[in-house]
């Protein structure tokens, strides 16, 4: 008998903390919430560094091509040089003194033009501007020699220019790149993106990140040239992909395919039956000599 009572006894208590533990569960929760509200706020928090530092997307907006800058050679140049040709064009907004970002963009652009057969000059123009207003055009230079033995390749195209009366800053805005010039380190703040203009200068696309496909290079380019230049199959690869904002790429855009899938089903369908009816015609009627009649 007193066993029992202390296994009721047991039991009763084990029961309480079991419906204490319940009522405290929804509290745990709460403050678990709270705390997880709170780091997500502050992780969203820009640092004060990084104020400012950011792309703004301005589809479609014209760019001053009026606006001039200083070539690699040492004389001014408007922007509308690289425009008048009727090809599309390669933004960078970088300075050649970078430590690190800029270059592991421009060598990423590097890399996926080299699986590009294109040449920049004759499908389209690359213009490469430093944001950094100290940086001359002899550094330009040395940039530009640099990066055309590492491509490789003829690029009679690709510019490289340095900031003239500010108005770098002015490109800056009306693409929607944001920078900021760190103070204690001499350094520039800024994303990791190459802008992709039409012929006409209006912003196409932008391009994020450190490392490009070439597949994406290309169709952006053959995008910005509105149609009116590129080879056919480029056109046929803009109708079986479809540029994704959050995926930043081009991704195969499914409805298409199911199209382009019925397409050719009916496609070979028709020849399958054209086969068929080709070989009925072409087998001989019976010959009425080698009937044999039998009662």
């Amino acid at each position: 008998m007193p066993q029992n009572g202390v296994g009721r006894a047991s039991g009763l208590r084990g029961a309480e903390s079991s419906a204490a533990g319940r009522k405290g569960c929804p509290t745990f929760f709460l403050v678990a919430a709270l705390l997880l509200s709170t780091g997500l706020a502050n992780a969203q928090q820009t640092p004060r560094e990084l104020e400012g530092v950011s792309v703004t997307e301005k589809l479609g907006q014209q760019v001053d091509l009026d606006l001039t800058f200083i070539a690699e050679n040492g004389y001014p140049v408007a922007l509308r040089e690289y425009f008048k040709k009727g090809k599309p064009v390669l933004l960078n907004l970088v300075y050649y003194t970078c430590p690190m970002l800029c270059n592991l963009v421009l060598n990423a652009q590097v890399a996926a033009l080299r699986e590009v057969p294109w040449t920049p000059g004759n499908e389209f123009e690359i213009v490469t501007v430093s944001i950094d207003p100290t940086e001359n055009f002899k550094l330009a230079g040395d940039k530009k020699a640099a990066y055309l033995e590492s491509y490789e390749r003829p690029a009679p195209g690709w510019h490289f220019l340095v900031d003239n009366q500010g108005n770098v800053q002015k490109l800056a805005q009306q693409v929607g790149f944001g920078y900021k010039l760190d103070q204690q380190s001499g350094q520039y703040a800024h994303a990791a993106v190459i802008f992709v203009l039409t012929p006409e200068g209006k912003i196409s696309r932008y391009l994020y990140g450190t490392k490009f496909k070439p597949l994406d290079v290309r169709l952006s380019l053959a995008e910005a040239a509105e149609g009116k230049w590129g080879l056919s199959f480029e056109k046929f690869l803009l109708y079986c992909f479809h540029y994704d904002p959050d995926a930043r790429s081009y991704v195969p855009f499914a409805r298409n395919f199911m199209k382009a899938g019925g397409v050719l089903t009916i496609l070979v369908l028709s020849i399958l039956l054209y086969r068929m009816w080709r070989r009925e015609r072409n087998v001989p009627p019976p010959s009425t000599e080698t009937l044999v009649t039998t009662k």
